[in-house]
């Protein structure tokens, strides 16, 4: 998950995320400004749009604190309390009030204004953390979760950071994903031990990351494949720090981990049998490796096996998977380094999901790009597109716009 123009932190896993801008990164990562101020809200939030690519579906949030969905509709994902996949976007009946979203792989999470979160789609696992593991079609409230600044979700858990700078998780704790020492599964959030000063937080695969005020970044959870950068591929209950990792001022996780640094230069680890950590090879990476030849990024997003990168004039570059077209060049031939997204420009934020991506421009509008077997692009067709296509707005009426006229996207 995330944008541009303004350094982006945060925090979505590429399955999802929800992400925030600032004017000073550190200092201040989980303050959305730039758009109008909310009644009530918790200090700092306010709503600003965005979109966020799950695995099989992708959300949107509107200027007026209204949630979009549209895509696969399995397991209530949709929030739409309907059972059918929308190839246009629907919105969440009944939600209002919202500053972030996040979409993980079968689960969808919305940040409201007054600091709560609520949740909807599969809960098998305890995702949705309210208490019990039924699926939800409609949007249910995690219980006992107050004075959230952001939220993540990963493949069967979710992440919440509060604005005390701790970190509560709930969910599936496959490896630890938990991050609370125990490999025991939570169906309401808890907090994750000793963990202080966040300000921004990534949701992978089956692992969490994150980005201390200080600039350096733990993580926890999975690690075959040396997604948390400590240098092994032991997987971790607890969070341990990224050695020799500073100055960063975002996160994104997928099965991988992607970091930006506050020189617009990107470092990545993990998996890398597609290409996903940019590097010219595919072969793993355990400590992070900076991407040559890639500066001026602005915001970085993370989906199963690819990266995208935001760039400072709002262009794209994408490399890994690219089974579904979701790398945008106009192939489907996965690269190992940096493509250019053909025709994407203006674009202040970006997600990747599993087989497709999202880019809000500056104007409003939203562009969608990759697979599209269950209308997940939102142009009203199941067409997989190479390139980057408007997403139609609602009831697919015209084109998808975020704003309202009194905000206007810098």
């Amino acid at each position: 998950m995330v944008r541009a123009f303004k350094l982006f932190l945060v925090i979505f896993f590429s399955f999802g995320v929800a992400a925030c801008t600032t004017e000073n990164p550190v200092a201040n990562a989980i303050s959305q400004s730039g758009a109008r101020n909310v009644s009530g809200t918790v200090q700092g939030l306010s709503i600003r749009p965005m979109v966020v690519a799950g695995d099989t579906h992708s959300v949107a949030l509107k200027a007026d604190g209204t949630v979009l969905t549209w895509g696969s509709n399995a397991n209530g994902r949709l929030g739409d309390g309907a059972a059918i996949d929308r190839w246009s976007p629907v919105v969440v009946p009944g939600l209002t009030g919202v500053v972030g979203i996040v979409a993980g792989e079968f689960h969808t999470l919305a940040l409201k204004a007054d600091g709560t979160v609520v949740a909807w789609g599969r809960n098998k696992e305890g995702q949705l953390g309210d208490g019990t593991t039924i699926d939800r079609w409609s949007p249910v409230e995690v219980a006992g979760l107050t004075g959230v600044v952001a939220v993540a979700g990963g493949s069967t858990h979710s992440v919440a950071l509060k604005s005390n700078g701790t970190v509560m998780t709930w969910g599936h704790n496959y490896e630890g994903v938990m991050g609370d020492g125990t490999l025991e599964d939570r169906i309401s959030p808890v907090a994750v031990p000793g963990l202080t000063g966040v300000v921004a937080i990534a949701a992978g695969e089956y692992h969490t990351v994150a980005l201390k005020a200080d600039g350096t970044v733990v993580a926890w959870g999975h690690n075959h494949g040396g997604e948390l950068g400590d240098g092994t591929n032991d997987y971790r209950m607890s969070p341990v720090k990224v050695p020799g990792l500073t100055g960063v001022i975002a996160v994104a996780a997928g099965y991988d981990t992607v970091t930006l640094k506050s020189d617009g230069t990107v470092r990545t680890s993990g998996h890398n049998k597609h290409g996903s950590i940019g590097d010219g090879t595919f072969k793993d990476r355990w400590s992070p490796f900076e991407i040559p030849g890639l500066s001026d990024v602005v915001a970085v997003t993370m989906g199963r096996h690819h990266t995208v990168a935001l760039k400072s004039d709002g262009s794209a570059v994408a490399w890994g998977r690219n089974m579904g077209g979701q790398l945008g060049d106009d192939t489907t031939t996965q690269s190992s380094i940096p493509v250019v997204v053909q025709g994407l420009t203006g674009a202040v934020a970006v997600s990747a999901g599993d087989l497709h991506n999202l880019a809000l421009k500056a104007d409003g509008t939203v562009q969608a790009w990759g697979n599209n077997a269950s209308g997940w692009l939102g142009d009203g067709t199941t067409t997989g597109r190479l390139h980057p296509v408007n997403v139609l707005g609602v009831g697919a009426v015209g084109v998808l716009n975020l704003l309202t006229p009194s905000a206007p996207l810098e």
